[in-house]
Parts: C-alpha cells; sequence; structure tokens
C-alpha cells in the first residue's frame, strides 16, 4: 500500500494530470512509497473517496484547480471526516493565492503555494518521518529546470521530468502535455501567468531526447502548456524543427503563441507541416488599445493581424483565437467591432470567453471604478460591469456557447458565413450572429442538449425564413456541410432540395488530423468554397 497518495479530478479522461506526475518524478526515494490516482469531475464523489481510502494512505496531495475547486472541497471534507489522521497536503493554482478566504484550505493539514515540484517531496519526508512543520501554508521556491548557483550558494533544486510516467494507456487515449518552458513576461491582469517569472526553460538537451523516447512510444498528440512557446526563438525554432524531421501524418502539435511575435524565422519551419498537424492558441482578447492598456496588456494588433493573414494564407495551421468578454471598460459595440475584425482574419475558431476572476490576480483593482461583479463561485466569471448589465452578460454567454456549436464545431463551414453574408448592406458578423443567438435562445430556451440536425434545422429556418435567404442555395451548402462531416444521411428538411442520386454522402477522409474537431475544418472538398464565402463575407 502507497503511504503517499497523488490525486486529483481531471475535466476529462482524456486531461492527463501533468502536474501529478510532476510531483511523482520528483519524489526522489519516496516514489516506491507513493501512487497516482487520477479521476475527473463527473465520477461519484463517493467512488473517488471509497477508491483514495482503499490504498490507506498516510498522505493525500490534492492538485486543485479552477475546474475541480467545489469537487474538492467536498472531496478533502470527506477524507478529513472518515480518516481525521489523514495528512492532507494542497497545491495547485487554485490554492496558491488567497489562501485564508477559501474553506478548502481551512480544512486541509498543509497547503503549498507556487510550485510545489520540490518542495512537495520535502514535506513528505519530514511527515513521514514523523516531523509536523508548524507553517501550513508553505511557499515554494522556484525550481530550475539547470543547476545553477542559490543565493546562499550551493545548487538549487533541478527538476526531474516527467515524460516516463505517462503509460502505454495514456499514449493510446490522453493528450500528452509537455512543457518547454514555465513562466511569462507579461502582465496581463487578468492572468495567473503573469505572477509567474522569470521565464525558465527546459535546455533542449534534456527536452527534445524526452520528446523522442515518447515518440518511440508511440505518442502523436502533443499539447505544450508553454504560455509564450514563440518567446525564445531560437528554441522554438529548433522543437519545431525535431518535430517536423520526424513528421509522420495524425502528428498533432498544440502550442500556445504571442500573436504579434512571428519572424520569418519561426515561419520557415512553420510552413514545413501539413494541414492539421500544428494548432496555435492565439491570446488576442481585446482590440481595443484602451482596454488593453488599463489591464496592462502589450499587444501590437497591427501586427497580430499580418500574422494571423500568414498562417490563414500561407500555413497548414489551425488557429484558436481567444476574445475575452466582459474586460474593465469594455462595452458590447467595442467588443462586436473586434469580433467583427477577427472573423475578417479567418481562424478557424474564435472563443469568445467570459472574464474570470482568479485568484491573486490584479484585475480586481478595477472593480470599483468600472463596476467589476464576480460570482464568488468557480470558475468566478463576471456577472456584470459598469458597460454591460447582467441581462447583456447571458446574452453574450449564450452568443459563446451557440458560436461554438455552430461555427467552431466544424460541422457549418459553409453555412455559417451565410448568417452575414446574405446581408452585405449590415455585414456585421457579430451583429448578425447575435440576433441569431437571441432567435435561437427564444425558440428553444436552452443552449445545451441540441441534436446537431434540430440544431441544423433551425439554422435553415432562419437563414430562409427569418433572413429570406435563398431556400436551395441554402440547403446544397448545408448539404456539403454534413457530407463533409463523414455522415452517410440525408436530414428530412433537406430531402426536398437534394436530387434522390445525390443524398447518399460519401464518408469524407478527414486529413491526417488526429483530433475530430480539428479535422472538420480540414475537408478538402469544401474548403475552396469556404474560403471564397467567408472572403466574400468580410469584404
Amino acid at each position: 500500500m502507497p503511504e503517499v497518495v497523488l490525486t486529483t479530478l481531471n475535466a476529462k479522461y482524456a486531461h492527463a494530470s501533468f502536474g501529478l506526475r510532476y510531483l511523482m518524478a520528483n519524489l526522489g526515494t519516496l516514489r516506491k512509497r507513493a501512487a497516482i490516482l487520477e479521476f475527473d469531475i463527473n465520477q461519484r464523489p463517493l467512488d473517488v473517496l471509497e477508491t483514495i481510502l482503499a490504498q490507506q494512505p498516510v498522505i493525500v496531495g490534492v492538485g486543485i484547480y479552477i475546474w475541480n475547486a467545489e469537487q474538492s472541497l467536498r472531496l478533502v471534507a470527506d477524507l478529513k471526516r472518515v480518516r481525521p489522521d489523514l495528512i492532507v497536503v494542497l497545491g495547485g493554482p487554485e490554492v496558491s493565492h488567497e489562501t485564508d478566504q477559501q474553506q478548502t484550505v481551512s480544512l486541509a493539514d498543509y497547503v503549498i503555494t507556487g510550485e510545489g515540484d520540490i518542495a512537495f517531496a520535502k514535506l513528505c519526508e519530514q511527515l513521514l518521518c514523523g516531523q509536523r512543520p508548524q507553517v501550513k501554508v508553505i511557499a515554494a521556491p522556484l525550481p530550475e529546470f539547470s543547476a545553477k548557483k542559490g543565493a546562499l550558494g550551493g545548487d538549487v533544486n533541478v527538476l526531474e521530468l516527467p515524460y516516463e510516467l505517462y503509460d502505454d494507456r495514456d499514449i493510446a487515449h490522453r493528450v500528452i502535455y509537455v512543457e518547454a518552458s514555465r513562466g511569462c513576461p507579461f502582465s496581463c491582469e487578468f492572468c495567473l501567468s503573469s505572477l509567474d517569472v522569470p521565464v525558465r526553460n527546459v535546455p533542449l538537451e534534456k527536452f527534445l531526447p524526452a520528446m523522442q523516447q515518447l515518440l518511440d512510444r508511440g505518442a502523436r498528440r502533443f499539447k505544450f502548456v508553454d504560455r509564450t512557446f514563440n518567446l525564445n526563438l531560437s528554441i522554438s525554432k529548433s522543437i519545431l524543427e525535431f518535430f517536423w524531421q520526424r513528421y509522420e501524418p495524425g502528428m498533432f502539435l498544440h502550442f500556445e503563441m504571442i500573436p504579434d511575435r512571428l519572424p520569418e524565422a519561426l515561419r520557415e519551419p512553420i510552413r514545413k507541416f501539413p494541414p492539421g498537424a500544428l494548432q496555435f492558441e492565439v491570446g488576442v482578447q481585446t482590440f481595443n488599445e484602451d482596454v488593453s492598456g488599463r489591464i496592462s496588456r502589450r499587444q501590437d494588433n497591427q501586427k497580430l493581424a499580418e500574422n494571423l493573414r500568414f498562417l490563414r494564407t500561407e500555413t497548414g495551421v489551425h488557429v484558436h483565437a481567444d476574445l475575452i468578454v466582459g474586460l474593465p471598460g469594455e462595452d458590447i459595440e467595442s467588443f462586436g467591432r473586434g469580433f467583427d475584425r477577427l472573423v475578417e482574419l479567418r481562424p478557424q475558431e474564435i472563443q469568445v470567453g467570459i472574464l474570470k476572476r482568479l485568484r491573486g490576480t490584479p484585475i480586481v483593482r478595477h472593480d470599483q471604478q468600472w463596476g467589476m461583479v464576480y460570482s464568488p463561485h468557480a470558475p468566478y466569471e463576471v456577472l456584470q460591469t459598469a458597460q454591460m448589465d447582467f441581462a447583456t452578460m447571458q446574452r453574450m454567454r449564450r452568443f459563446s456557447r451557440y458560436w461554438d456549436l455552430l461555427a467552431n464545431s466544424g460541422n457549418f463551414r459553409l453555412t455559417t458565413p451565410m448568417i452575414w453574408s446574405s446581408d452585405l448592406a449590415n455585414a456585421s458578423p457579430f451583429h448578425r450572429f447575435l440576433h441569431l443567438s437571441d432567435w435561437l435562445y427564444a425558440k428553444v430556451g436552452r443552449n445545451h442538449a441540441i441534436a446537431l440536425t434540430s440544431l441544423a434545422q433551425m439554422l435553415f429556418e432562419y437563414l430562409t425564413v427569418e433572413r429570406g435567404t435563398d431556400r436551395q442555395a441554402v440547403a446544397q451548402a448545408m448539404w456539403t456541410d454534413y457530407r463533409a462531416g463523414g455522415r452517410a444521411d440525408c436530414p428530412e428538411f433537406l430531402k426536398p432540395f437534394i436530387a434522390p442520386a445525390d443524398r447518399v454522402a460519401r464518408h469524407a477522409a478527414l486529413q491526417q488530423a488526429t483530433l475530430r474537431r480539428q479535422a472538420r475544418h480540414l475537408n478538402s472538398a469544401t474548403d475552396k468554397k469556404v474560403e471564397a464565402a467567408e472572403s466574400a463575407a468580410s469584404t
């Protein structure tokens, strides 16, 4: 039986816990006395409790994040009720700040704030030797990826990499999280990464052999968690070249990039990858320069636009761009102008996120002046601002969800631009889609549990009845989209417009991408039609 159990509640089964594996890798001699138990937030709480207690541990380390904060509170409370003698140690971003305000912290025995990879091991050594530190909240010193001298002399703690702890099941069924650096040089006030300084890079002589071992074991999907992958151009170029030299169909690499930093030295290796192999998460957040300045965000919008145009016209990169609703001082019209500008740049996905007040972030300094009101419950989304009242914020939540179902899903690539391109005199994608969002909500009263065929039929009705778009044109676009997704049946509402001989859909081959959502954006049969529709809509 392990004396130390490392556990967390992942958002999904496919999300292997990177943090637990780092903790295990750095336990040193305690590794053989420890075990990882992963769960997800949809599992029954009592089943989770039973599995952990069946191990009869002395110490349970719980990783707490914004997505599992409420479930973790129940878990910790139940652990202490059933086993009061159990030593519960918390860690993770959710408990690294404002510890005096959290019930979960009050229930636990110890809390490690910051990067606890090494500090957790030291605490466990003390506890298993019968020593109980008097300090409950332990601030972990920043570990390093390579040896360097500490302030008092001697080498500071050096992290062991965790990649051998991904097992064969992880490699076969989960996204493999990796990191080439930690920290962020920027100071965006809504983001926890702005508190993670300095930026520390994993030496390539350690990182690349670890990636080779994963490739040799069959790993093909890599999600880099670096906040600024393209900050160090030499390192990012070397990593891209490494994977390109070993590329084979099915490889998928996700990076989060600084949107206005993409020089030619980095463009060259990006061009080499085929469509669907690379995904870039681009944090645009806002185009309003006054708002950007207010939240200490540095961004060159002109260079950002140039870089997105390059990615969409000269590469096969899948671009996932983020915008935030509810930033201090931004009203719905300002957000709408930014949304329209981003639609014109044609990323495959636009993630419309609601501002969150993450614990420890300095965004709270704007609360009084800009009327910021946040939910006290995770994920701490803004409820209203001086510029957007609660009703408006609710409209935007529905907008976000319907946009995800229709545009981001890839199920309506050719049909979606018709929502605004059919009205060129008033072709604001934001206002046209907001109108559709309001119409959908009035019709069904919800933004979840909507079957794809029902959603398609409602979109058909909206375009043809509400907007007056030619029924045959909409039907043909929707049928093309439907077939591109590899579906074999013709929906009943489309049959009057589709010739019988054309109603048998051939399953489309999804080009080389390993993730279904991204793959839907890659069906070559519709690419040229979609590009023409998008171009017409943005002209």
